[in-house]
């Protein structure tokens, strides 16, 4: 019998690559520390928990580099992404889910797959080499004891950034004769719904009122040895946007452009709040853009002054956590094996990556590049034409700076880590525009995805 592979952590990354090792006939050990032991983000013991927004980003493929991934990841025969699609809800242009029944259907179905099993335990240490080749998928919230094994073994210390979370409040709390229902642009959601947001406007007192109060209030205190860590830049905490000037947040997720008010078409909001749906029920909504470090009592405070959350009853308050990564570039190889033990590959957050798609594309391609290994096989590297590739390149060497300590971040997939691409003009003007270079990269790409599919096919099935 094949001996199994075992896998460390049962988030995104670690599920999906021991789906994708399940589905090519290898047996996996899927080890998962929830509940033995709890960390400070996740709620349940569910596999593939989302502990911040619901949402994975775009899903256009065309236009946006996440949605290109998600397209990428579906043709890839993701696990993680045929479960969002069915637990999908209302969220426009996006791909949101109902985050108990995805995390629940996720669970559900490694569990029964005859090939997968689950051990509810926490590695403290390394993983043995007796254990073969192994995935390290344990994310930014890597439990204190094997963090500190693995930094001992790369030679050099993980970089760490401080991540945040929105609240999440009760729609019925919601005050509707302020708020509306609507999509940016009234553009359509992949079911054609254009009411997919729920806004709630300010004029130029009340953001203005809102503003000052995110700057006075008490936030969460860093302990001493914290206090030089960096906040990640897609995901800062609405006071610390707040801080940059009173401007800022207006221009950002709570710009007022493509939104009219029903309650008052013929003036325009100064800014504008949006909620977007969390569960399927429509009963939970989080509040888009307002991730915070907040204490409890000022964020019920602040978050009340906005123009229909007055009475607004939440159902979970944000917060800010701690999160780990990887000096990859110097650490890992271009098969996200760790250069000072060959025998563990890592995969997901803790490499440098930042999404939830972005995490499950690192799981996917490190099972890919282990199960050729397994069946005595070469596996080539997506080209970095592609969302997979790119994401790839950055996270093994592309980032400018890497060899610096403290230079390397962690990085959402986006066109500017793809190639140039020579993209022909819109009709009637002379050169091409974003769009269609955006378009030209998505075509390139989907091309090059196909290619490298095919190339790998030999490569599918472990011997």
């Amino acid at each position: 019998m094949t001996n199994p592979t075992h896998i460390v952590g049962g988030g995104l990354a670690g599920s999906e690559a021991a789906w994708q090792l399940a589905q090519a006939g290898q047996p996996v050990i899927l080890h998962e520390m929830r509940p033995v032991r709890t960390t400070d983000a996740h709620q349940t013991e569910s596999l593939a928990e989302l502990v911040c927004s619901n949402s994975f980003r775009s899903d256009d493929p065309n236009g946006n580099a996440v949605g290109l991934l998600h397209e990428e990841l579906r043709r890839c025969n993701s696990l993680i992404m045929a479960t969002a699609d069915r637990h999908q809800v209302p969220a426009g242009s996006a791909l949101a889910v109902d985050r108990e029944g995805f995390a629940a259907d996720v669970s559900r179905t490694l569990e029964a797959h005859p090939l997968i099993t689950i051990a509810r335990e926490e590695i403290t240490g390394l993983p043995p080499t007796e254990w073969g080749p192994t995935i390290v998928a344990t994310g930014p919230l890597t439990s204190p004891s094997l963090a500190e094994a693995i930094r001992a073994a790369c030679g050099e210390d993980s970089l760490a950034f401080f991540d945040a979370i929105a609240p999440i409040v009760h729609r019925d709390s919601v005050d509707m004769s302020k708020a509306w229902f609507q999509s940016r642009y009234d553009k359509p959601g992949p079911s054609g719904e254009t009411e997919a947001y729920l806004n709630c406007p300010m004029d130029e007192a009340q953001y203005l009122a809102f503003i000052d109060a995110l700057n006075t209030a008490d936030t969460t205190e860093f302990r001493e040895w914290e206090k030089d860590t960096p906040y990640f830049e897609g995901c800062l905490p609405i006071e610390v946007m707040a801080a940059r000037g009173p401007e800022t947040l207006r221009f950002g997720p709570f710009k007022p452009v493509g939104l009219t008010n029903p309650h008052n078409p013929t003036v325009k909001a100064y800014a504008i709040l949006q909620l977007r749906q969390d569960n399927a029920l429509g009963t939970l909504f989080n509040l888009v853009g307002c991730q915070t470090k907040m204490r409890y009592g000022p964020q019920a405070e602040v978050f009340r002054m906005v123009p229909g959350l007055e009475n607004a009853e939440f159902a979970r308050f944000g917060g800010i956590h701690r999160n780990s990564f990887l000096n990859s570039p110097i650490v890992l190889d271009n098969e996200m094996r760790l250069k000072a033990a060959p025998h563990l590959r890592f995969a997901g957050q803790v490499t440098g990556v930042e999404g939830y798609v972005e995490s499950t594309a690192i799981g996917l391609l490190t099972a890919r590049f282990l199960r050729a290994e397994l069946a005595e096989t070469q596996a080539a590297p997506p080209p970095n034409t592609t969302a997979l590739g790119a994401l790839l390149a950055h996270v093994t060497g592309g980032a400018i700076g890497a060899e610096t300590p403290g230079v390397f971040q962690p990085m959402n997939i986006n066109f500017g880590l793809f190639p140039p691409v020579k993209a022909e003009p819109a009709p009637g003007r002379r050169k091409a525009g974003k769009t269609e270079r955006r378009a030209a990269m998505a075509g390139r790409a989907r091309a090059d995805l196909s290619a490298w599919l095919a190339q790998n096919a030999a490569s599918e099935m472990v011997a």
